[in-house]
């Protein structure tokens, strides 16, 4: 939709048979939120998201709520509030306003295989069920994923590979009356515990909850568990060497599913583009969810790369460039962040006590203003 916005032709190449999402929850902050509204989706996404009254950040063991966020002056601050989405929700908005865009496709089954930049553009090769088919196109973006088959491509190193990060979510969507009454408000809630954290925000109007839980575990028990979905009960039994809140012990034990989601990283690229050919979102930057920020990142790729061509009338290596030049500092730097969130999340002992002081001194205002680089318009 950038790209089309810019003038230019976009085929959207989609390896699954049918584009549809498995995922649950998305927090979208302000910074994305202005990308989407410039694109014309304001009505309708603002028709099906949930824009959250509060973050509480609660101690993990009793409960108590160290600070409050309030959420109600977004708008004015940053240009957009913060919205809970369903993901298959905004997906589906998104597919519909490219579907209907003149100067965007969309093709299913269509998987790109490898590739060669030429003279004029690059000739990519597309694997479908009726076989191999050649297209010729002026440049590639590789907006597919932390496995990303056009990055592996770009950069053919062993010493790119993935690589576990440390811990593993664990996901499910709970009906809300399943929960705790107290937990059911229209407010995200952040949980800190020793090695683990955990956030849960409403959905669709607050008919649903959707909940994440991260724990640290070592390589050898995320490989040996990795294609596990646990129980509630079973999930709430991992803890039983750290004390849970009551309310919180009730809401994990609520799920009937919870899947299994080991979060991978790559290492950092020095260059995401090669003439006609570059990276987007995961694929160039991937990061732990830790500041719910990994879509929103990829959501300013795209607007920085369409805006590169409406600034330049470049080519596409020119474009290509340029985008890179004004989104790789500001990525890396939430890459950064998020690892260090991470670990500032999962304290134990002395260094948590600490940790819940200062979020105490810091409070709601300060912890939002703390984090405005994120949500600030990043070209300003």
């Amino acid at each position: 939709l950038s790209l089309a916005r810019a003038g230019k032709r976009a085929l959207v190449l989609e390896r699954a048979p049918r584009i549809e999402e498995i995922g649950a929850g998305l927090q979208i902050a302000p910074n994305a939120g202005r990308v989407l509204a410039s694109l014309g989706l304001e009505t309708a996404l603002a028709a099906m998201a949930l824009e959250p009254e509060a973050i509480n950040i609660r101690r993990g063991r009793d409960g108590a709520v160290l600070a409050r966020l309030d959420l109600s002056d977004a708008r004015n601050r940053w240009g957009a509030p913060f919205r809970l989405f369903h993901r298959a929700d905004l997906q589906g908005a998104l597919l519909q306003a490219a579907l209907e865009n003149p100067q965007t496709h969309v093709r299913s089954g269509a998987r790109v295989g490898d590739f060669e930049a030429r003279a004029n553009g690059v000739r990519i090769r597309v694997h479908t069920q009726e076989g191999v088919e050649e297209i010729e196109a002026a440049g590639l973006v590789g907006a597919d994923g932390v496995r990303s088959s056009v990055r592996a491509h770009l950069v053919p190193s062993e010493r790119d590979a993935p690589y576990y990060s440390g811990c593993v979510a664990w996901r499910a969507t709970l009906p809300a009356d399943s929960v705790p009454a107290a937990l059911r408000a229209r407010e995200s809630n952040l949980w800190l515990l020793p090695g683990a954290h955990v956030v849960h925000y409403p959905l669709r109007d607050g008919s649903l909850i959707n909940a994440v839980v991260i724990i640290e575990e070592p390589p050898e028990a995320e490989d040996a568990h990795s294609s596990l979905s646990l129980k509630g009960a079973e999930l709430a039994g991992r803890f039983s060497q750290r004390r849970l809140a009551a309310e919180l012990r009730e809401l994990i034990e609520a799920g009937d599913s919870w899947r299994h989601w080991p979060l991978f990283m790559r290492p950092s690229l020095k260059q995401w583009t090669r003439g006609p050919v570059t990276l987007l979102g995961d694929a160039a930057h991937p990061m732990v969810p830790f500041l719910a920020q990994g879509a929103a990142q990829a959501i300013e790729d795209a607007d920085a790369l369409g805006g590169a061509f409406m600034r330049l009338g470049a080519t596409v290596e020119t474009g290509f460039a340029a985008y890179e030049t004004v989104r790789r500092d500001r990525a890396e730097r939430v890459v950064r962040a998020s690892r260090r969130q991470g670990a500032y999340d999962h304290l134990s002992g002395l260094p948590a006590v600490a940790r819940d002081l200062a979020i105490r001194a810091l409070g709601g205002p300060g912890l939002l203003r703390r984090n405005a680089w994120l949500y600030r318009d990043p070209l300003r």
